[in-house]
């Protein structure tokens, strides 16, 4: 184990499955304590019986100001402190621009951005106490759009610019503020968008590395728990995502847009018949929200 954090207590939105689920297992291993936050009851307190003493949840949807910040004020009352913030939750959509009905597109916005905005919002306080650390999950999608993603590039793009304007106003306070930059991970979203779409699975492998590779949940929860123990300010996932950082200047420029085109060309139009062929734009595994779409 590369960090220990006896004594810590990391507060996870998005903790039900996947990512979140990970990091919050992991933590605990490594002596800490963890605060669930999500939207599957079930799930969040199966999680927390098996992590026994050292966990807690609290259900909130992201959306939702109020249960964010009650939830957040519950999880810093019940443990006496919050160190960490994992900024995890999120979904995606499919359809193109012209394709994808509003408040599917909307929704993903409201979670990817809004909600990361109100949970760091209503976690700063108790940062501020503790010197802590936040870090905001955003994607390689925030580098690299790809077509049929619209909102789910705009909305990592976005929640990438929010923690690092968040990062300058709260460094004189001395909170850290990090952001991850996962690739495709082998969560449901991706699974899930693999099975639905079989044009961004064909279109995947067509991309050059690290995008057409598939990291492990086992990987991704290693390398951001080191992320917290050297409360780094970039996690990229795996760490070639770096290249895309680096060369996203050329990846959206003139030279390369030819290409890009005759790829969306080919793939967009399958793509818009398969969404239309499924009549839904997430994937059957996003969890019903409290909030109005």
């Amino acid at each position: 184990m590369t960090d220990n954090f006896t004594g810590k207590v990391a507060l996870i939105t998005g903790a039900a499955r996947g990512i979140g689920a990970g990091v919050a297992r992991g933590f605990v291993e490594r002596g800490g304590q963890v605060a669930l936050v999500g939207l599957e009851p079930q799930l969040l307190a199966a999680l927390s019986d098996e992590l026994g003493s050292s966990a807690a949840w609290w259900e909130a949807d992201v959306r939702d100001s109020a249960a964010v910040a009650t939830a957040i004020d519950a999880a810093a009352a019940h443990f006496g402190r919050i160190d960490f913030v994992l900024a995890n939750a999120g979904i995606a959509s499919y359809g193109t621009v012209r394709q994808i009905d509003d408040s599917a597109f909307e929704r993903v916005v409201d979670i990817n951005i809004n909600g990361v905005f109100r949970t760091l919002k209503y976690a700063t306080p108790h940062l501020v106490e503790t010197k802590g650390y936040a870090l905001v999950i955003a994607s390689l999608a925030s580098f690299t759009a790809l077509a049929g993603l619209g909102s789910y590039n705009a909305s990592k793009a976005g929640a990438e610019s929010l923690a690092l304007a968040y990062k300058q106003e709260v460094a004189h306070l001395g909170v850290d503020v990090g952001v991850c930059h996962p690739s495709w991970i082998d969560t449901d979203i991706v699974r899930n968008a693999e099975k639905d779409l079989p044009s961004f699975r064909e279109v995947r492998t067509k991309l050059p590395y690290p995008a057409n590779s598939t990291t492990s949940v086992e990987d991704c929860v290693e390398l951001i728990l080191r992320g917290f123990g050297k409360r780094k300010s970039r996690v990229y996932v795996p760490k070639g995502v770096m290249l895309a950082n680096w060369t996203k200047a050329l990846t959206n420029s003139p030279l390369v847009w030819p290409v890009v085109r005759r790829l969306a060309g080919k793939t967009v139009p399958q793509m818009e018949q398969e969404v239309d062929a499924l009549g839904r734009f997430h994937h059957s595994h996003v969890p019903e929200t409290k909030a109005t779409d």
